[in-house]
């Protein structure tokens, strides 16, 4: 069985010919063609990476997709083939793994990309940002937040595809830009420490609510219905109150969980600000693209000089070490 990457690997010159690898179903997207046909958009991946084919209504293994959704682990067997330059393999079998084939001894564990760093430390790290902060009532808001989800943030990755898309991987996003945050607070004397901190702790936490499944991710129904934004208001919103934060700084706190995403047509309630929904936001954009990178650096093999084109940075992304 191939993993992605070992996929990826194979030189173009190999199109045509046979593989067989065990992958997670991650998307399964309906379409209806021109002449009124359907086929599925398909993305199937492992901890090594994913890719995306498609599968026509006629072939014999649609069906059997179609029954299984996302999130089941297939078998798959086809040929290799390339589409615009990306792999892009033509299905010929697809058989669903029973549950117990998914307890065999590594199964799951090859088919789960996790964040690289780990997790106990980053977490260990992440309480460290917390009880770091001076004010008592944004502090006690901070961690009534997380009392309230418990242990969902250490899982839940930081989106469906564009970044840290990952288990653990919200927790990594969020630990990075605390990290960052410390380190450019001296630069901006404008900005209060305590404030900008306590919003990148808790400017994803809606995420925990939006995202759903254990082996590929998807939205909720609150996730479609309201959105991570929104929901992370109102995480951030409830605790405040309880923890008796002051007004001024309540509405900031909110504003800072309601800008984050920095522009409306990327999610955003409304355009930062303040100077810490500023910070916080920049923050983020930066670690999020950054994330982006580091991920495509990671699955890139040796002989790549680019990656596919990431969607979050509107281009390839150039893989190859600089010589030393």
């Amino acid at each position: 069985m191939q993993t992605v990457r070992e996929l990826k690997a194979l030189d173009p010159g190999a199109s045509g010919g046979p593989f067989a690898s065990v992958l997670v179903v991650k998307r399964l997207l309906a379409k209806t063609a021109s002449n009124g046909n359907t086929f599925f958009t398909l993305e199937l991946g492992d901890r090594t990476g994913s890719f995306t084919c498609t599968v026509f209504g006629d072939s014999p293994i649609f069906e059997t997709l179609k029954a299984a959704g996302e999130g089941a682990v297939v078998r798959v067997e086809g040929k290799i083939e390339y589409y615009q330059g990306r792999l892009s393999p033509r299905l010929a079998k697809a058989t669903p793994l029973a549950e117990a084939e998914l307890g065999a001894p590594g199964v799951i564990e090859n088919l789960v990309e996790t964040a690289p760093e780990n997790h106990e430390a980053l977490w260990t790290e992440f309480n460290a940002f917390i009880d770091a902060i001076a004010h008592p009532e944004l502090r006690a808001t901070v961690r009534a937040v997380f009392d309230e989800i418990g242990d969902a943030f250490r899982w839940s990755p930081a989106a469906v595809a564009m970044h840290h898309a990952y288990r653990h991987g919200l927790l990594e996003h969020t630990t990075h830009m605390a990290r960052a945050c410390q380190a450019l607070l001296p630069h901006y004397r404008e900005v209060d420490p305590d404030l900008a901190m306590a919003g990148i702790l808790l400017h994803d936490v809606g995420k925990v609510i939006e995202y759903e499944g254990t082996l590929a991710t998807r939205k909720s129904r609150r996730g479609i219905l309201q959105g991570h934004v929104v929901l992370g208001y109102q995480l951030t919103r409830k605790a405040a109150i309880k923890a008796r934060l002051d007004s001024d700084r309540i509405e900031r706190l909110e504003h800072i969980v309601l800008s984050h995403q920095g522009e409306p047509e990327w999610g955003a309630a409304v355009y930062a600000a303040t100077p810490e929904a500023v910070f916080v936001s920049m923050i983020d954009n930066l670690d999020a693209k950054m994330g982006m990178v580091q991920r495509a650096l990671r699955q890139a093999a040796e002989d790549d000089e680019f990656s596919e084109r990431l969607p979050g940075l509107s281009s390839p992304l150039l893989t190859r070490k600089l010589p030393s």
